[in-house]
């Protein structure tokens, strides 16, 4: 009970300043019963309905798109995060991140479909709606009968999402709304039935969403425009969308007048994590096929496998893949758990998801930007793999980097997710949510202490990994503490500042949840069966230590000077520093071998 209690109480980004036991994470080979039955079943949907059509996909086929994604409301798909009050399987929210990992490897294009109708396009209604907006909607939306879309970005308002220019205009009578506009970049136009718009009301300072349906057949002053042509995600339906005095009845508003930045706001957190999961499975098959490919090529009389430049490479992509898979399973389980227990502190169902995402606002940003990031560097090694090869489009290597690109823009840019992780994290210290000037504090007396010269023992399983972890967010509170001191509340004009923290905050969540899943595992599978996953561990923190100490560096010498400075300088050398450095080259070699000898990613 303890274990559980201490759990629940970790809150969102207090993973900096608290220890985690390893027992209290979540991870993939947790999976109940049920879950992995939903994974088979994903992922054999995924290869019959999606991967054997990936050309048609790549040739802009938007109508199997469509076709597809009604085939993925039949089979419940759709809605797996839906109650089951509004016809969805009501399933937890580890659930819905399985399923996004699963059924968005195939393609980008599908993925994109499905996480804009599942995420953004539904789950506003579900969070937001009155009992009748989710009653009359969501089993619609659930099933797949109705496909939905979000309607936000404008021409002037990209990160700047609420100074969108499209008004609503109350009418006479009071009873309608007129929608008038320009929205782009709209996922899901081409087909969709329902359309969550947002739209500013009189001089309000806040946009407001509405529920919007659409019906080609008696459009009510909606015209699309023709599809964009992209660089990946081509079979994803991507126009333009204007409206001309759309009338929308006033009880389609969504949530109250000036909520919809609130709104907006709130389904990116969701979308965020769930994009991460996204970015999963693709990995595991970029690996794969990268894999395949250099056992069979061979060179010089020798599979290019055997070499070290390529060893170096699938390291890194399964290693990556695999912190990837830790952080994301470890936050989607913290969620649901603070949802439940919402939920039993009497919470309705709406406002307990709202305010379980919410709280770990903060993960879900550093998770889009870690993992976003990865695929991309992913898929690029994977063309690098292929030579020549990875450059033509008779191979998936060029399709996937291209598909890949768009997710560093998605969900809010990943500048503007790294400025936010940080940003929030300060937020939810002012507010006493978790307490940074008390860690800051210590580390700046010890800074000013004598250190110790003592040899620790690390005979212990990660013992100095662990330690490690500690002192990298020893560097992070020392860094973001200096710098609150110095330029306080300006501290969000000084962006670079915060791009460096993040990546330094970044790198602490993932390689410490690499860990703690691979301590947790070798506790009951045993250490030798676990001996590459631990090797995958250690190979990710010493990449993230490297991140830190290079983050903190350009940090400390562009805003401390003199003897604060050299202090600080000497600080991150003490925190950095390994008392007993791993092989890098032995771990790399290790993991790649048990790829090699798997032919796919096998963790």
């Amino acid at each position: 009970m303890a274990e559980t209690e201490n759990k629940y109480i970790l809150r969102g980004g207090q993973f900096l300043v608290k220890e985690t036991n390893c027992q209290d994470v979540f991870t993939p080979e947790d999976f109940s019963e049920e879950q992995r039955m939903m994974k088979e079943a994903v992922m054999e949907f995924n290869d019959r309905e999606i991967i054997a059509h990936k050309d048609r996909f790549e040739a802009k086929d938007y109508a199997l798109t469509e076709e597809v994604m009604r085939k993925a409301g039949e089979l419940g798909f759709l809605g797996v995060a839906v109650p089951e009050a509004y016809g969805g399987l009501g399933m937890g929210f580890v659930s819905t991140c399985l399923t996004c990992d699963y059924i968005s490897s195939g393609t980008g294009s599908f993925s994109t479909a499905f996480g804009a109708h599942t995420g953004i396009g539904t789950m506003p209604i579900t969070l937001y709606g009155t009992e009748e907006q989710k009653q009359k909607y969501v089993p619609k939306l659930a099933t797949g009968e109705w496909f939905g879309a979000y309607c936000l970005t404008e021409p002037d308002a990209g990160s700047d999402a609420n100074s969108g220019k499209t008004t609503a205009e109350l009418s006479a009578d009071g009873k309608s709304y007129k929608i008038n506009g320009q929205k782009m970049w709209i996922s899901n136009a081409g087909f969709c039935s329902l359309m969550i718009v947002f739209a500013r009301i009189e001089d309000d300072k806040n946009i407001t969403g509405f529920i919007v349906e659409y019906d080609p057949e008696n459009p009510n002053g909606i015209t699309l425009g023709e599809e964009e042509h992209k660089l990946g995600i081509r079979a994803s339906s991507t126009r333009q969308v204007f409206f001309n005095d759309t009338v929308v009845p006033v009880e389609n508003m969504l949530a109250g007048r000036g909520e919809g930045f609130k709104i907006a706001m709130n389904a990116l957190n969701v979308g965020r994590i769930k994009l991460a999961a996204a970015c999963l499975d693709s990995q595991r098959r970029i690996l794969t096929t990268a894999v395949q490919y250099a056992n069979e090529r061979k060179q010089f009389k020798t599979p290019i496998a055997d070499f070290g430049a390529i060893k170096m490479k699938l390291a890194k992509m399964a290693s990556d893949a695999y912190a990837g898979e830790s952080a994301t399973y470890r936050a989607a389980k913290n969620i649901e758990d603070r949802i439940a227990l919402r939920e039993a502190a009497g919470n309705s169902h709406q406002e307990a998801e709202l305010k379980g995402v919410e709280e770990y606002a903060i993960e879900c940003s550093i998770l889009k930007v870690a993992v976003s990031e990865d695929v991309q560097n992913c898929a690029d090694e994977g063309i690098q793999i292929f030579g020549g090869m990875g450059f033509s489009e008779e191979t998936p290597m060029e399709a996937a980097w291209r598909d890949a690109r768009i997710a560093r823009i998605y969900e809010g840019t990943n500048e503007i997710n790294r400025m936010l992780s940080v940003g929030m994290l300060v937020k939810k210290a002012m507010k006493g949510h978790v307490d940074l000037l008390g860690p800051a504090q210590a580390v700046q007396e010890e800074l000013l202490g004598i250190p110790s010269f003592e040899t620790p023992d690390y005979s212990e399983l990660f013992s100095e990994e662990k330690a490690m972890i500690a002192k990298m967010k020893k560097v992070f509170l020392m860094v973001a503490g200096a710098a609150v001191q110095k330029f306080g509340t300006e501290l969000e004009k000084h962006q670079q500042l915060l791009i460096a923290a993040a990546d330094i905050l970044i790198e602490i969540y993932m390689a410490e949840s690499a860990i703690l899943r691979t301590e947790k595992n070798a506790k009951r599978f045993g250490e030798d069966a676990q001996s590459v996953q631990i090797a995958m561990s250690k190979l990710y923190l010493y990449n993230a230590l490297n991140t830190v100490e290079d983050k903190g560096r350009e940090s400390i010498i562009s805003f401390a000077e003199g003897d604060e400075q050299r202090m600080m300088l000497m600080g991150l050398k003490r925190y950095t520093k390994y008392q007993n450095y791993p092989d890098i080259v032995d771990l790399r070699n290790e993991i790649a071998e048990k790829v090699k000898a798997e032919n796919k990613y096998c963790f």
